[in-house]
């Protein structure tokens, strides 16, 4: 009988506390939502990165020269965005923004170069990354491929919110075709493949472990950077089309590429995971100057310069059934991509970090989502300097600070007076309009000058 009352004293202990935590739960998180319409959302998301990929090698734009048939699906079934620009012209700076929703100066990577400049060619300890935030909504996190964000204990992207790590921390590989890759936290040495192709299987495998739980993937191909390189069947194609040998070991990368990413897409429909997934496509920055000249839709500039071909890059959204096919003119930045998918996923940020970029959730949702920000652009070898390799962009105008080609430049000004032109009217920036238009041409001048203050005072801190 003592027994029995004890069990019953117990059990009325237990149901109390069960009873406590539910109101627990609903004072804190609210009433339970039971309707399945407004069930909230955790979409896997696929992060894909090209690197050196210009807008002019997608096979849709460039008359057939490339072969994208991957990437062209993902547009024509997707989002296009025609005018997105990448957060600077080079690798590091524009990767370091993309994952933290900051202009690379606020993130302190500025340059690419981590061997010559290491201090300015990382992310600072104590930034979060968009990987920090997936992984705190309980997703699965992983990074495939190049990183370039920081080398060294608190640098590394196991220390950026990324569970998984397959790749290098560099800036560059010594060749396709025989390399070092880091797994987690151990050096092993690949010979018997091609890198492009390596990377496709290590996403693929990603995917499969995790096919049952909400992840986040970054792709980061380093496909075409160099290195050229690319299996001989392949150049060959492009090698009778006409093109120099450059041009057509880029082409074969970009297939070889392509192929692979086609090939990740068929494996989520195999899974049956497709229809909740989010994928995102693009190029860290415009095509690279040294690996030859190549189509690029007749932009001004390059890699390393801040005018079109340098920052607007390829960028596209796909998801089943969520994002209407469309083509996008507004204008979006690398910045935006964190807050978009804070957005969409539905996750909740645990930490307060100043923000550069604005969501675009409500253009792939299909409202009218007009992004007005004003947004800057600059880069050089060294301490920056802002008084070249400098751009902002408000509406149809853009200001521009001419690039200097001298590699010790940056401890020196530039005296070459700022361009102005319109885009809208001029897209490959060949009409300096400054002299007809001196009011949008000293207020542009005023707010890069307010812009540079303050992004290096925030570089300089910590």
């Amino acid at each position: 009988m003592k027994h029995s009352n004890r069990k019953q004293k117990i059990s009325l202990v237990t149901l109390l506390f069960v009873l406590f935590l539910s109101f627990l739960d609903f004072k804190i998180y609210g009433k339970p939502d039971n309707n399945p319409n407004n069930k909230i959302e955790h979409p896997n998301v696929i992060l894909i990165l090209a690197d050196d990929m210009g807008l002019g090698d997608i096979s849709l734009v460039n008359d057939g020269r490339t072969h994208t048939q991957a990437i062209n699906k993902l547009a024509n079934e997707g989002m296009w965005f025609r005018h997105a620009y990448s957060a600077a012209p080079v690798c590091a700076p524009a990767r370091a923004a993309m994952l933290t929703g900051q202009y690379p100066h606020r993130t302190g990577c500025v340059d690419l170069n981590m061997q010559r400049y290491p201090e300015i060619t990382r992310m600072k300890k104590g930034l979060h990354t968009i990987a920090d935030v997936f992984a705190a909504n309980g997703y699965a996190t992983g990074l495939v491929g190049k990183w370039h964000c920081g080398v060294g204990e608190g640098y590394d992207p196991l220390s950026r919110g990324f569970q998984e790590f397959e790749g290098f921390h560099g800036f560059n590989v010594p060749d396709y075709f025989k390399y070092e890759l880091i797994v987690k936290d151990s050096l092993i040495n690949v010979k018997d493949k091609y890198l492009t192709e390596d990377l496709t299987e290590r996403a693929i495998r990603f995917v499969g472990r995790h096919r049952n739980e909400p992840f986040f993937l970054h792709l980061a191909h380093y496909a075409p950077h160099r290195p050229l390189g690319a299996p001989e069947e392949v150049v060959g194609k492009y090698l009778e089309k006409g093109f120099d040998k450059n041009t057509a070991t880029v082409y074969a990368m970009i297939e070889i590429m392509d192929d692979g990413i086609g090939r990740l897409v068929a494996e989520l429909d195999r899974m049956n995971i497709r229809k909740n997934t989010l994928i995102l496509f693009s190029s860290d920055n415009g095509p690279d100057p040294m690996a030859g000249e190549r189509f690029n839709l007749n932009l001004k500039g390059s890699k390393y310069t801040v005018n079109e071909g340098g920052i607007r890059v390829p960028f596209i959204v796909n998801w089943p059934g969520k994002v209407k096919p469309d083509k996008i003119e507004e204008l979006v930045h690398f910045t935006d991509i964190f807050p978009t998918l804070v957005e969409v996923c539905n996750l909740k940020v645990p930490f307060n970090q100043k923000q550069d970029g604005k969501s675009f959730a409500g253009l792939l949702k299909g409202e009218n989502n007009l992004i007005t920000a004003t947004r800057m652009w600059q880069w050089n070898r060294g301490v920056p300097e802002y008084s070249y390799n400098t751009a902002i962009r408000q509406g149809d105008w853009k200001l521009v600070r001419p690039f200097v080609s001298h590699w010790e430049i940056p401890f020196e000004k530039s005296v070459l007076k700022p361009v102005l032109y319109n885009l809208k009217d001029d897209p490959e920036e060949q009409n300096d309009l400054s002299e007809m238009n001196q009011d949008i041409y000293i207020e542009l001048r005023v707010k890069l000058e307010q812009w540079s203050r303050e992004v290096e005072l925030d570089r300089l801190k910590n």
